[in-house]
């Protein structure tokens, strides 16, 4: 996205990930609207620097379809965990990314940033057997991998980015990045992700591709198929109006 102006939606906001997405965002001139299913969640969230709130689940397209109006750019850090929470049957990670995937779409968003995981598709050999068998067991990978597939079928501009075992440590600003697959394996800081999420957004060499990423302390083994990308600066500035 190479507007100076806009309006970015953070869909997964009171997520750990999707709280450092709107630290990155709170300070630029885009308006940020927030996508939450906890209908309590508003005050905190315009407190983190959401200008907008919207309260909605993916799983249902209507939600999904008024989570994007009039947004120029789409930001996705929803995801379950292998937990009770996958027993009730569809996964956001799944159907609905596929759902913000097409509503997106149809409104005519310009960008879009997927958050996915190490060991999705060809990365499966980034990710310890151990903890793939749990989130195969679980449904995890493979909703994600539906995900994935969803957004490089659509008419958009989009970045997808599979963090390895994410940390709630401090950023490093040391992030390795890798591309095809079983690339990288490790751990990463949260905010490290939230940043190369929101810097994917003007960043247009990163346009189209799939990213592994790791933070260099986090780095398991030697890195294979490293990648150099000039990411872009996020802009800062007064909201627009």
């Amino acid at each position: 996205m190479t507007r100076k102006r806009g309006r970015v939606l953070v869909a997964g906001a009171t997520g750990r990930t999707g709280r450092f997405v709107l630290d990155t965002l709170a300070e630029t001139p885009f308006v940020v609207r927030a996508l939450t299913r906890d209908s309590d969640a508003e005050a905190t969230l315009r407190t983190q620097g959401a200008d907008e709130v919207v309260v909605g689940d993916l799983l249902n397209r209507d939600d999904a379809r008024e989570a994007v109006i009039d947004v120029d750019a789409v930001v996705s850090t929803v995801g379950v965990a292998a937990g009770l929470e996958t027993i009730r049957g569809e996964l956001v990670d799944g159907e609905g990314v596929e759902n913000l995937v097409d509503a997106a779409t149809a409104a005519g968003v310009k960008r879009f940033v997927l958050t996915s995981s190490i060991g999705v598709g060809d990365s499966k050999g980034g990710l310890p057997l151990s903890l793939r068998a749990i989130l195969t067991a679980a449904g995890v990978l493979s909703a994600k991998e539906r995900g994935e597939r969803r957004l490089r079928d659509a008419p958009l501009d989009h970045t997808i980015v599979r963090p390895g075992a994410l940390t709630d440590a401090p950023a490093t600003d040391e992030v390795l990045v890798g591309e095809g697959g079983d690339s990288v394996r490790g751990s990463i800081p949260r905010a490290d992700v939230a940043n190369v999420l929101t810097r994917s957004l003007f960043t247009p060499a990163a346009e189209n591709r799939t990213f592994e990423i790791v933070s260099r302390p986090g780095l398991r083994g030697r890195p294979n198929y490293l990648v150099d990308i000039q990411w872009g600066s996020v802009p800062r500035g007064e909201p627009a109006d």
